[in-house]
């Protein structure tokens, strides 16, 4: 699987540091095993603009990202 196209510009392990979520100037999120640095889900796809926060809910059963185009979506990682 590929990665970004462009600019990484957030990332975050989740709470068992098994995985690792990334927000990129290229509008989407992703999801990385972080022993394998393989992607394990995505790209999800919304955002009309660079996506410049992201974050794992408590459970790491949901992902949030906030965008320069003034949206924050919630996504089933």
């Amino acid at each position: 699987m590929g990665g970004h196209t462009s600019f990484v510009t957030s990332v975050a392990f989740s709470h068992d540091g098994k995985r690792v979520v990334s927000g990129s100037d290229d509008n989407t999120v992703r999801i990385w095993d972080a022993e394998t640095g393989q992607t394990v889900s995505g790209p999800f796809e919304g955002h009309t603009n660079a996506v410049t926060s992201v974050a794992f809910s408590h459970d790491g059963k949901r992902v949030v990202s906030g965008s320069d185009d003034h949206a924050v979506r919630i996504w089933d990682a």
